[in-house]
């Protein structure tokens, strides 16, 4: 019963994400990354004998301890991934910023010199 109830958890979550990425909550190319993690866990819930196998070939004693060093590698390299997506955002804001700052500066300098006073704070 509980391998039962493992995978039906599962695949509810891969309906979840398969919806938000419907819905265009999500970005396909994370989608991507949990649908993989989705079919990997509905795999391990559907033959958790896998687990006790990869865990005898790599000389782990218990499976579960595979498990969760498998999910804590998982969760390292996803915030690894998201901060580096992160810092690649703040550098193309600030780049945006500086655009936006050189263009209202050259349009007030246009307004001044055509003698019309312009207001671009707002």
């Amino acid at each position: 019963m509980p391998v039962f109830a493992g995978f039906v958890i599962v695949f509810a979550i891969l309906v979840f994400i398969l919806d938000m990425l419907r819905k265009r909550r999500l970005r396909e190319k994370y989608a991507v990354l949990w649908i993989v993690i989705g079919l990997a866990l509905l795999l391990l819930s559907a033959f958790p004998q896998l687990l006790f196998w990869a865990a005898a070939l790599l000389g782990v004693q218990a499976p579960s301890n595979l498990l969760f060093a498998m999910a804590l590698l998982l969760l390292i390299t996803v915030c690894l991934h998201l901060s580096f997506e992160q810092s690649q955002s703040e550098d193309e804001l600030r780049v945006l910023a500086e655009e936006v700052a050189i263009l209202k500066t050259k349009v007030r300098e246009l307004d001044e010199s055509a003698g019309t006073p312009g207001n671009l704070d707002t």
